[in-house]
Parts: C-alpha cells; structure tokens; sequence
C-alpha cells in the first residue's frame, strides 16, 4: 500500500511539474527578454536574450489591467511564441510602421488576459526609440483559420492586430478558432506619452 501511494505521490508531482513549466518558462523568459530590450534600446541594435536564440526582441505591449508590459519578440514562429508575443508584421528596429503591427501570442501564457478585454480598452506599444503608441480596441472578433485568412490590405499603417488561440479554455491547443483584437492608433496622445507606473 505504501509503494502504492509513493507511486501516486511521484506521478502527481511529475504531471504538476510539467503542468508548470511552460508558465514557469515563459515568466523567466520574460525577464532576460526584458534585459535585451534595455540593451536593445540603448545601443539601436538588436541583441539576443540568451547566445542561440533565433529571436530578439522588438517592442513591448501593454494590455489592459496588467501591472507588466510583454517583451514581444521578432516574428511568430514557435519557439518564439514559448518565450514571449511575436511581431509577425510591423516594423524592424529603428523604422517607421509602414503596415500594421499583428502580434500573435499564447492564449494560456502571455495573452491570456485577452480573454477579458474589451472594446474601448487601451493598449500601448513602444519600439525601440522609446515612445509609446496608445491604441483603442476596435473590435473583438473570432475567425476560423480553415476559412479565413488575414488581410493586411484591410488595415492602415496605424493598426494594430493581436492573434491568439481561441478558445481560451479549450483542452485541444490545436483547434483552427482564432481570436482576433483590431486595434487602431489614437493620434490625439504624442507619440513619447510616458507608460503607467510598473511598466
């Protein structure tokens, strides 16, 4: 009975354990990111969080009632999206957005506070020279990726799009519904509004 209930015990803490890791990953992640942004924007050039990897980052995003902002990473391939958001469009460091900004990230990591925003709501962005863009959410809207894909003609330069898994709480992390957040940029705030306090 007592091998029985170590056997229990072992396997529980090994599925917690693993249940933990990608939170655990993408919450360490963000703070070397978070020191490469700073050398990032201190040199104008891009710097790596860590040796081998095949990202950098490029901006960082603040969500509606989140103390932090995201460091968000070049492009939107998969190891990317494990340690942070990705730029899949946008602009590269030290250029002016030419195309909107769509940015995709995890529905259980970073962009889980997606499934509470709402219409009006204010996002920021900052790149690399340092200001921050403020952009009020349009619309919230979920696609099917089997029979809808992204149009950026139907965007202007001064969007931005976030792209994220949906649902939120679905068991099958592979599912084809999209959640789409259509944001567009309020051009009354000055480009070098200051983040709020903790960001």
């Amino acid at each position: 009975m007592g091998r029985l209930l170590l056997l229990v015990v072992t396997l529980s803490a090994g599925l917690l354990l693993a249940g933990l890791w990608i939170p655990f990953k993408a919450v360490v992640a963000q703070e070397l990111l978070t020191m490469a942004w700073a050398r990032t924007q201190a040199s104008q050039v891009e710097s790596r969080p860590w040796p081998w990897a095949d990202t950098w980052p490029v901006a960082r995003l603040q969500l509606p009632g989140e103390k932090s902002a995201l460091v968000v990473l070049s492009g939107g391939h998969g190891e990317s999206l494990a340690f942070g958001p990705g730029q899949v469009t946008g602009p590269g460091l030290g250029e002016r957005p030419r195309s909107p900004v769509v940015v995709a990230g995890h529905r259980d990591t970073h962009f889980r506070p997606l499934k509470d925003i709402r219409q009006g709501q204010e996002i920021r962005l900052q790149f690399a020279d340092g200001a921050w863009r403020r952009y009020r959410v349009d619309s919230l809207k979920v696609v099917d990726s089997r029979q809808q894909q992204m149009d950026l003609s139907h965007y202007n330069r001064n969007s931005l799009v976030l792209v994220t898994c949906y649902p939120f709480d679905a068991l099958d992390a592979n599912g084809p519904l999209r959640f789409v957040v259509e944001a567009s940029r309020d051009m009354a705030w000055p480009a070098d509004d200051q983040p709020p306090a903790g960001v």
